[in-house]
Order: C-alpha cells, then structure tokens, then sequence
C-alpha cells in the first residue's frame, strides 16, 4: 500500500493534471472560429419541434 502512496498516486494526479493542461492549451492552434466557446441558443421550443408539424404515425396492432 505504500507503494501506491508513494509512487502510483502522485503520478497518476500529474498525469491528470498534464493531460489537461495539454487539453486546454490545444485550443491554441485551433482555427480561430473553433476556438470560440460555442454558441448558446435561446432555451425554448422552437416551431421546426412541435408536434403540430410531425407527420402523423400509423399505428398497426401487431
């Protein structure tokens, strides 16, 4: 158990750490429209979504 305290533990949370760091500084060489946030959309139904413009579903009893 002390091995794993000593040596795997705290290489395991630098590992964690490097891999995010790398995550994060990838957006560096991006192209510039991906590396914005993405946009955010109005919460909300839009009409495209409505059950008013679904086709309507034939039900068979099978």
């Amino acid at each position: 158990m002390a091995i794993f305290r000593q040596y795997i533990a705290p290489l395991l949370a630098v590992l964690v750490f490097l891999f995010a760091l790398v995550a994060v500084s990838a957006r560096i060489f991006l192209p510039s429209d991906m590396a914005a946030p993405a946009p955010i959309e109005e919460v909300g139904v839009s009409s495209q979504s409505t059950p008013d413009n679904l086709p309507p579903v034939a039900h068979t009893n099978s």
